[in-house]
């Protein structure tokens, strides 16, 4: 076995890796994804250290080590694959916080039987080592009672590590979303960290934009701004809450401009929440939004299934409850939007339990969430709607999308379009043929196969092809 001999070629497909999605402006990505120390290798394969057997793991599966394979091979023009170990932990600094694994089904019964253990996690959290909570922060708010799945690892993995090295890592960043799919659980989480480590020593503020728009507001009005620019430019830690009601407030625009500098050329952290990526924000600053989107921009998508179902077994072992299991399953497979709204139909099963003083049923489930659960039809999302918010976000027209031209500006959006579709409607290939200008069945089917391949390996695809639902089923004609 040699040591060395591919360390050159590796060293090269890593820099080539990370010049193209730096290119893209992934390089975030690259950061998180691509963390493989070279170890040693023999003729037809190489050892590489990752963090944990889950981070491994996902590697394989979003095709991350596939993609390092391939690099390599173009070079040597040799099949090598990857081998991996399980890097040794460094007691003498707390490493950067890695990827949890995701609950299954497995797991979750068991957390039936089994009382819930104190995670690492939940000795860094909730309030400080005096024991005191934060004023403005909510207690609840911590990273052990989120429960991270597919759609919020990632979130979830930079919160972690920058609550651990506040100010150096991924600062700032923003995380951005629907209602009710845990932006603030996690921003708060961050502070709760860092507080728990730091105590009082720390300044921490958790604001809402309208609270801070409104006490700028009465700064003004009671000749005190001086004194709300020492509270907000003095701050370690600064957490700012849904930063789309700025949006046309120019003044507090422009203080927060010169916080957000007094802050970050201070090395202080800043987290902000957002409801739809900075680019779909309206009447903001220029210079305000670049440095929004300065750090890392995380999307938050609804949970799956199983990590549904993982969060309202969280949430009976937080309440000391139980219900039924096929109740819990009954609520997972039919609440797809977040975890609010989990939460609020699972509640509504513990109080009906302990109201009526009856054992729940799936029947009594079906019956008292019927309302909840009803929804418009797929039909009710018309292909023309899907048309008109995908040409109008990629700037070209309705004519553009169904037309037989073979420009690369127009043919991307047409098979993005067909894909969604797909997706959001029951029409059939030969029915989405014709839809977009009589294509033939086999046009409409390979358009939608080549998305479904892209989304395999370009995580930005998927992030734009979900906000691009998002505007799709709030269009209003």
């Amino acid at each position: 076995m040699s040591e060395q001999n591919y360390r050159a070629f590796w060293d090269e497909a890593l820099h080539q890796i990370h010049e193209e999605y730096k290119s893209n402006g992934q390089e975030d990505y690259f950061k998180i994804w691509f963390k493989m120390e070279y170890v040693r290798d023999s003729l037809t394969e190489i050892t590489v250290s990752v963090p944990s057997e889950f981070m491994w793991t996902q590697m394989v599966s979003k095709k991350f080590v596939d993609t390092v394979q391939d690099k390599i091979e173009e070079l040597t023009g040799q099949k090598i694959s990857l081998n991996h170990i399980i890097a040794e932990k460094n007691t003498a600094k707390p490493a950067a916080a890695q990827p949890q694994e995701e609950h299954t089904d497995s797991a979750v019964e068991a957390s039936k039987k089994i009382p819930v253990q104190e995670s690492d996690t939940k000795k860094t959290q909730g309030s400080s080592k005096s024991g005191k909570k934060h004023p403005s922060l909510n207690e609840d708010y911590t990273f052990d009672t989120f429960v991270p799945g597919e759609n919020s690892q990632f979130a979830y993995s930079v919160c972690i590590a920058a609550s651990k090295e506040p100010g150096t890592k991924y600062n700032p960043f923003l995380i951005y979303g629907g209602v009710g799919l845990g932006k603030t659980h996690l921003m708060e989480s961050v502070g709760n960290a860092i507080y728990q480590e730091k105590g009082d020593s720390v300044k921490i503020c958790y604001v809402t934009a309208e609270n801070f728009t409104n006490e700028f507001t009465s700064s003004i009005k009671d000749k005190t701004t001086e004194k709300f620019k020492a509270k907000y430019r003095n701050l370690d830690v600064l957490l700012l809450d849904d930063i789309h009601f700025l949006q046309g407030k120019d003044a507090t625009q422009e203080e927060l401009f010169h916080t957000f500098e007094a802050l970050y050329n201070a090395k202080k952290q800043m987290v902000f929440t957002c409801d739809r990526p900075i680019t779909e924000l309206k009447a903001i600053e220029d210079r305000l939004s670049t440095r929004f989107s300065r750090g890392m921009c995380i999307d938050l998508m609804p949970p799956n299934y199983e990590t549904r179902r993982a969060i309202l077994q969280k949430k009976l072992s937080l309440l000391g409850k139980s219900i039924p299991s096929e109740v819990v399953d009954y609520i997972a497979k039919n609440v797809q939007t977040n975890v609010r709204d989990l939460e609020s139909c699972l509640n509504k099963m513990i109080g009906y339990a302990e109201l009526l003083q009856k054992p729940l049923t799936i029947e009594i489930a079906q019956k008292e969430l019927r309302d909840t659960f009803s929804q418009p039809a797929s039909g009710s999302i018309s292909i023309e709607t899907i048309q008109k918010v995908v040409a109008d976000h990629y700037n070209i027209s309705l004519s553009d999308i169904k037309s037989k031209k073979r420009n690369k500006k127009f043919v991307i959006p047409r098979q993005i379009a067909i894909y969604i579709s797909r997706q959001l409607t029951e029409y059939s290939f030969p029915e989405l043929g014709n839809e977009f200008g009589g294509r033939d069945h086999t046009t409409a089917m390979h358009s939608y196969e080549k998305v479904e391949e892209q989304l395999k390996t370009d995580s930005s695809l998927d992030t734009t092809i979900q906000m691009l639902i998002r505007a799709i089923k709030d269009y209003k004609k």
